[in-house]
């Protein structure tokens, strides 16, 4: 308690400034959530609209997730599940 007490004492340019940059950092943060959570509530549209369209929602997430792979690393899941439902027999 005696460093918040200091701290609320200590009023240089320097911690003004700080407090003004922290102040500053946090509302950032809270406007890019609020953003985000608009956003997030925007997607879940889409998908409710698609599937009210007849879309299958559990293979536009996949194909979502696929196109933001490397083609690289996406060609490599893709032959190791091959690869593992072949052992299986499920192919």
């Amino acid at each position: 308690m005696a460093t918040s007490a200091a701290a609320k004492d200590d009023d240089s340019p320097a911690t003004r400034f700080a407090v003004d940059q922290l102040r500053s950092i946090i509302e950032r943060i809270e406007r890019l959530e609020e953003e985000k959570k608009a956003i997030s509530e925007d997607i879940k549209d889409v998908y409710a609209e698609s599937k009210g369209n007849g879309f299958d929602v559990k293979a536009l997430r996949t194909i979502i997730r696929l196109r933001k792979q490397d083609p690289n690393e996406r060609q490599e899941e893709e032959s190791i599940l091959e690869t593992y439902m072949q052992a299986l027999g499920m192919v």
